[in-house]
């Protein structure tokens, strides 16, 4: 229970977080963003910047650990979606609201399959709170799983490495940038939820039926 208290208090807090946690907690959070359903709240694109940062400036943490050590986190995560999207299925829909899960986040995600098709599971891994539904969607709607993999590999290890290698450039780039590493989780905020606000605009652009 302590170990969990200290958790909760550090999780929006990325430095203490990663030096209290190292590569254990990040790989706890990447699989439990992607692949547990209540845990849409987990930092995902900000986490993984700021971990790039650390590993380019303070060395606690090396990028080519680190990489393949959340990527394999983030397929496993989304395989745990997928299968819990195919078994329970239409049992999803019905479920009450509660603080861990919403089902306007599954029609949301719908919504983007609707769209996109199987090309959401890249997609939405670089859209917060769609990446978390994404597989378990895919499940339900019974992708093939030998299509649902390849689309879970690509998109994931293209997120992880993209994400990480952004924050290691931009530690390697711009001096003492680890004094202002508060503004570039807050641009990263902004950018990962500019999906969202685009698709938010839209709807509210609909004419009323």
């Amino acid at each position: 229970m302590d170990w969990l208290h200290e958790f909760f208090s550090k999780l929006y807090h990325f430095e203490e977080l990663i030096r209290w946690g190292g590569y254990v907690v990040l790989v706890i959070i990447i699989y439990a963003e992607t692949g547990l359903l209540a845990g849409f709240f987990l930092p995902g694109d900000s986490l993984l910047v700021t971990a790039g940062l650390f590993a380019a400036v303070e060395g606690a943490l090396r990028i080519e650990v680190l990489i393949p050590l959340l990527a394999v986190a983030a397929i496993a995560g989304d395989n745990t979606g997928y299968w819990l999207g195919y078994h329970f299925g239409p049992k999803l829909f019905s479920r009450t609201d509660s603080f861990f899960f919403h089902k306007d986040h599954l029609t949301r995600t719908q919504k983007f399959y609707d769209q996109y098709g199987p090309k959401t599971l890249i997609l939405a891994r670089f859209v917060p709170i769609v990446r978390t539904f994404a597989p378990t969607v895919a499940g339900v709607g019974r992708m093939p799983y030998r299509k649902f993999l390849a689309y879970s590999l690509v998109g994931g290890l293209g997120w992880i490495s993209s994400m990480t290698l952004l924050g290691f450039s931009l530690g390697h780039s711009i001096p003492n940038i680890e004094k202002k590493v508060h503004w570039v989780i807050l641009a990263v905020i902004f950018l990962s939820f500019l999906p969202i606000l685009k698709e938010w605009l839209h709807s509210r652009k609909k004419p009323s039926v």
